[in-house]
């Protein structure tokens, strides 16, 4: 048959066009298992391991994702083979923007190849499913071929348009200017404290305490700006530099020395929807400005790396922890072989070994601040005792770091 102008193959038959639709409608059902495939592959083929390290761009990453392939299939059930036009929504902006402040762009091609791997076996599956006739599977993939790979392309194409005008508006802004220099400040590069006092209206002098602030959701952006001003309350300080990481995300930093406790940051942040708070070590001059930051990223992504749903994490709990899941296989390994059955027990149990730890061993105290009386404390550790592989006396520090794995995986 003839190509239409717009098309660069020929318009399937009537029987291969409906042989299309029906497989795009199954592939649409098992699209939440589909999404994971693809987000998996592509990270598997990034150069940017943000991507994957980064709660926030991962899930824009995965929003996109998923975006792309609803929007595909979709097409392909009302319009058979059809050249799909690209996808050009908030999802995509976003992740676009996003993209762009982190200093990235569409130059990634390995994941997005890995992705589409995936999406064609899954679809390639799907069409031996529906016919053995030789002749429609061999039209019915040519078409599906043509169609995906044409829509790849044209979607990266898209993708880099808008981002080549994120970063013309983002080179236009005051915003640029900062992000450039707290760039050279984290990298150590030389740039005079003057100079980058001056660009960033904050001085690098005394005590820096850095945190990450960010939503899950696009939909909880609004709890942004009053997250980061009540963190900037609870650690004491009246001004902070504040830089837009990304649509849901922004990096703070405040002069201060102190630490703000767990208690007091949840409270602080606990009326405003989706709102979450990762905090490094507070440290002296520009050194310290860099090391803390870096603490409060590496915070974070323990929480991206255990899915935990912890809405605050402070570097100093979790210093071990980040070195453990440096490799999720091996910590698992490391859980089971520590805490043995205490591991699945009941979470009042393991609640109270740790604190008991955290309180120098002290039953009474850790009673006080379980809020139960010390004879609870001590059945529950000689309960512990009874599931552990090795007693709490012989193992106390790999049992503490175990069980802090464990409670901030489960949220």
């Amino acid at each position: 048959m003839d190509k239409e102008p717009e098309h660069l193959w020929p318009q399937p038959r009537g029987e291969v066009a409906v042989l299309m639709r029906v497989v795009a409608e199954r592939v649409l059902e098992s699209t939440a298992a589909l999404v994971e495939g693809l987000v998996s592959a592509s990270r598997r083929g990034t150069r940017y391991p943000a991507l994957a390290e980064d709660p926030v761009l991962s899930e824009s990453d995965r929003r996109m994702s998923r975006t792309l392939l609803v929007h595909w299939l979709t097409a392909n059930m009302h319009n058979p083979g059809r050249r799909v036009p690209p996808c050009v929504d908030e999802a995509t902006l976003t992740y676009a923007r996003d993209l762009v402040r982190r200093g990235m762009g569409i130059d990634d091609l390995g994941s997005w190849r890995s992705a589409q791997w995936v999406a064609w076996r899954a679809w390639l599956d799907t069409c031996f499913e529906v016919t053995d006739d030789l002749a429609d599977l061999r039209d019915l993939l040519d078409v599906s071929a043509a169609s995906m790979i044409t829509f790849v392309d044209d979607s990266i194409a898209a993708l880099s348009d808008h981002i080549d005008a994120e970063r013309q508006e983002l080179v236009r802004g005051a915003q640029a200017e900062r992000q450039a220099t707290v760039q050279l400040l984290l990298e150590g590069a030389p740039i005079s404290r003057a100079r980058a006092e001056t660009k960033l209206g904050y001085a690098l002098t005394g005590d820096h305490l850095a945190a990450v602030v960010w939503v899950d959701s696009l939909e909880a952006t609004s709890s942004l700006e009053p997250a980061a001003e009540r963190v900037m309350h609870v650690c004491g300080a009246a001004r902070r530099l504040t830089l837009v990481a990304s649509a849901a995300a922004q990096w703070l930093w405040v002069p201060s020395g102190g630490l703000p406790s767990v208690a007091d940051l949840e409270q602080a942040v606990a009326e405003l929807p989706g709102a979450r708070v990762a905090l490094g070590r507070p440290a002296p001059d520009l050194g310290g400005f860099r090391r803390s930051h870096l603490d409060a990223v590496t915070a974070q992504r323990v929480l991206a790396r255990l899915g935990s749903a912890r809405s605050v994490v402070r570097y100093q709990d979790v210093q071990l922890v980040a070195v453990l899941t440096a490799d999720l296989a091996q910590a698992e390994h490391f859980v089971a072989d520590t805490l043995g059955e205490l591991a699945s027990a009941d979470p009042r149990v393991r609640a109270t070994v740790l604190t008991y730890v955290e309180e120098r061993f002290n039953a009474s105290a850790a009673a006080e601040r379980l809020f139960t009386h010390r004879s609870t404390v001590e059945r529950r550790l000689a309960r512990a005792d009874a599931l552990l592989p090795r007693p709490l006396a012989d193992n106390a520090t790999n049992i503490a770091a175990a069980l802090m794995l464990v409670h901030l995986r489960d949220g």
